[in-house]
């Protein structure tokens, strides 16, 4: 077993009784795959980061890994990120990825077709509070998909 740094820094605090053992527990990694110059998808970043997520994000590679991952073209937006062994293609909330985290469905993941205005990421100041309602999309591993939550 690997002690991180933060976890041996941790330990004088643990035996004062300052600090919860659960606090040494390892935030969920997403590994993201984006454009370099894309904004929404560093502002999905940062929703998964302020959620509590750790995030690896690569500048290229985004189609490879919605292919790699079996995330169907259809189902197709601006970046892909893998979690817990399931793909998420798009704009995809905090809330449904701790659901299907949590529900471990066999799945392939979740995508949130297209770029929805009012979505994560989709949902700052230059889209004037405008929103679009969308589904987010339970994608099986055949390709097929069906709703898995509405925002409307």
């Amino acid at each position: 077993m690997t002690i991180q740094r933060r976890h041996l820094l941790a330990l004088p605090l643990m035996a004062a009784g300052v600090f919860p053992v659960r606090a040494l527990q390892s935030r969920t990694l997403v590994e993201v795959w984006k454009g370099p110059t894309c904004g929404c998808c560093v502002d999905w970043v940062t929703h998964l980061r302020s959620s509590g997520f750790d995030v690896v994000t690569h500048d290229s590679g985004n189609a490879e890994a919605r292919q790699r991952l079996g995330i169907p073209i259809a189902y197709g937006s601006c970046h892909t990120a893998q979690v817990g062994g399931y793909a998420l293609e798009g704009h995809v909330p905090v809330r449904e990825i701790r659901r299907l985290l949590k529900e471990r469905p066999v799945a392939a993941g979740l995508a949130v077709p297209a770029m929805p205005r009012g979505s994560p990421g989709m949902d700052g100041p230059a889209y004037g509070g405008q929103r679009d309602p969308y589904d987010v999309l339970l994608v099986q591993k055949d390709g097929s998909a069906r709703v898995f939550e509405s925002y409307r």
